[in-house]
């Protein structure tokens, strides 16, 4: 009787095991996921899109007069001085030959080309005398400031007002350029009547040597080796690197309705170590066609940013190098935020999965701007609210849960 008594009690014992060991193997865990907080930040959105630099003022060296171009010595990358530096020789195709209504028509040019240089250059003394206004204005400002008797706003004025003079002064400066170029091309359409009369009888050429038009560097060199030409034939292209750079950005049409001109703009991956800093220039109104290379066809415009920081940062930069840049469209210092990768759809609304004392709680939230990395949370969350992120399609709400180990 003992003995079947404690057979019946092993065998009792033996089952409690087995229904505590099947208990505990069944018992629903707590889902392992990540976690973050929703927490008070900064937060940016861009428009991010592939670029180009380019010189905004370049100048094509065309042929003056159709001849024979010898061969042209300068290379891409050599410094070049306005109207000094000889980039190219041309010996004139028989200029001697042309008729008396195409001679005066070359000194009608002459005479127009003249006039339009004098106009510049009455242009360049008003500029001067207005940067010197400027510059006067603002040191006297300045003293004043320093004393407590001119305000900031004031000051900030006189500075702007002092810039744009500059500015001014070199723009025409740079139109001068032109007008000389335009003078010298309508000079040269006449060298046959000036060096040979009217007749045309001494048919001996000489060789016309071509100046740079501005100071700068030598961008690209069309042709080099010695051919013949017609007039207004491409020879080089010149530009000033150092003080004329920008970059050009193709945009989808519904990017750039977002840009407004003025916005900061973050100039990364470019081949240099530091961020370059730039501002929106212009937004071309003109939008185009172009197929992308998946063959899709987008809207694009064309839009110029100009660069801000210092110059020493970007001194390996040159005309036509690729670039990659972020426009901020709208930025915040003091917003409620979330990793994006927290929110899904709840219908028509945005939802989160909140912690609370280890349960998934569902809670709808009124969402902001969003970057693609943060979420602006307007309703919803407060600071410090635990979400999961990456929610799973099998996450329900009420679900017990654990904060994933790093491995």
């Amino acid at each position: 009787m003992a003995r079947k008594r404690s057979r019946s009690y092993f065998a009792i014992t033996a089952a409690l095991f087995v229904i505590a060991g099947l208990t505990y193997a069944f018992w629903p865990r707590p889902l392992s996921v990540d976690i973050g907080t929703a927490q008070t930040g900064s937060m940016i959105v861009t428009v991010d899109e592939e670029g180009f630099t380019r010189v905004h003022d370049a100048y094509v060296v065309a042929s003056p007069v159709a001849g024979r171009l010898l061969r042209v010595e300068v290379e891409p990358g050599d410094p070049v001085l306005k109207g000094e530096t000889v980039i190219a020789q041309i010996r004139p195709a028989s200029p001697a030959m042309l008729d008396i209504r195409t001679r005066e028509q070359a000194r009608a040019s002459v005479t127009a080309a003249q006039a339009t240089l004098r106009v510049a250059k009455a242009d360049l003394n008003k500029a001067g005398s207005d940067l010197e206004l400027a510059r006067e204005e603002l040191n006297r400002t300045r003293q004043l400031a320093d004393k407590g008797t001119a305000s900031k706003a004031r000051l900030d004025e006189a500075e702007a007002n002092y810039r744009s003079a500059s500015a001014a002064r070199d723009s025409t400066e740079a139109v001068i350029a032109v007008r000389e170029a335009e003078l010298a091309n309508a000079r040269a359409r006449l060298i046959g009547f000036e060096e040979n009369g009217n007749t045309g009888s001494d048919t001996t050429l000489s060789i016309i040597p071509l100046t740079a038009p501005a100071t700068g560097t030598i961008l690209r060199v069309i042709q080099k080796s010695e051919t013949t030409l017609s007039a207004g034939t491409d020879i080089m292209e010149i530009g000033n690197v150092d003080h004329d750079l920008e970059v050009v950005v193709e945009l989808l049409s519904t990017d750039a309705v977002q840009v407004t001109p003025g916005d900061r703009v973050m100039i990364e991956d470019w081949g240099g170590e530091a961020q370059l800093e730039g501002t929106v220039k212009r937004v071309e109104p003109w939008g185009y066609t172009k197929y992308s290379s998946l063959g899709v066809e987008e809207q694009r415009v064309k839009t110029i940013i100009a660069f801000t920081g210092p110059k020493e940062l970007r001194d390996k930069l040159g005309h036509g190098y690729r670039v990659e840049v972020k426009i901020v469209i709208w930025s915040t210092d003091n917003s409620l935020l979330i990793p994006s990768n927290a929110l899904f759809r709840d219908g028509e609304k945005w939802a989160v999965f909140k912690v609370v004392h280890k349960t998934a709680h569902q809670t709808s939230v009124k969402v902001g701007k969003d970057n693609g990395i943060s979420a602006q949370i307007l309703d919803g969350l407060k600071s410090g609210d635990e979400i999961i992120l990456y929610p799973s399609s099998g996450l329900t709400d009420g679900a017990k849960v654990s904060r994933r180990q790093a491995e």
